[in-house]
């Protein structure tokens, strides 16, 4: 179960905690962690969700992101072991294409860190979140071929709702009520 920190409620920046996590804002020294997620990801991925040919994003762009970034009750919140202190990756909620299925849920961890159930715990602390907040549903969208987040997802109570066939494979949408 994830607890709000204080001053949470009054529509200041989102701040979770469960059993080993604490799922915060980004600082902008943390700019290296965001990179190395965009290093990390499968070549499958859209090109503009990976490192150009050009190198961008560079470090200084995301930190230039981090600092024009608002507090507000949707956005990637930096998800951050309790034991060790370091940042494995991000979950929150961003804008959805549909919004009738509500915001969507979005998490990416560094691959030393899978298959250790954080991914689950910080999702499933955002859907408390999201549903103490008044959120009535919530949307994910995932490749198909991304059979691990597919788990996740299945594990926290999403359904597919929906297939894109696109170049890159399927994208499956998902939702559930909260």
């Amino acid at each position: 179960m994830a607890t709000m920190a204080e001053g949470t409620a009054s529509g200041q920046e989102v701040r979770l905690e469960t059993e080993r996590l604490l799922l915060r804002p980004w600082q902008v020294s943390e700019a290296a962690v965001q990179r190395e997620l965009w290093l990390e990801r499968d070549p499958r991925v859209p090109p503009h969700r990976r490192i150009g040919a050009g190198g961008r994003p560079t470090i200084a762009d995301i930190e230039e992101w981090i600092r024009a970034s608002r507090p507000s009750t949707t956005g990637l919140l930096a998800v951050q072991r309790k034991d060790a202190g370091d940042v494995i990756g991000y979950c929150g909620l961003v804008d959805s294409d549909a919004p009738d299925d509500g915001p969507e849920l979005a998490y990416e961890l560094l691959r030393r860190v899978w298959g250790q159930g954080y991914a689950t715990e910080a999702a499933q602390a955002v859907l408390d979140w999201a549903k103490a907040s008044g959120f009535e549903r919530l949307c994910a969208t995932v490749w198909d071929w991304n059979v691990a987040s597919r788990r996740v997802l299945a594990k926290l109570g999403f359904v597919e709702t929906e297939r894109t066939v696109e170049a890159r494979g399927t994208n499956l949408r998902t939702s559930r009520p909260l």
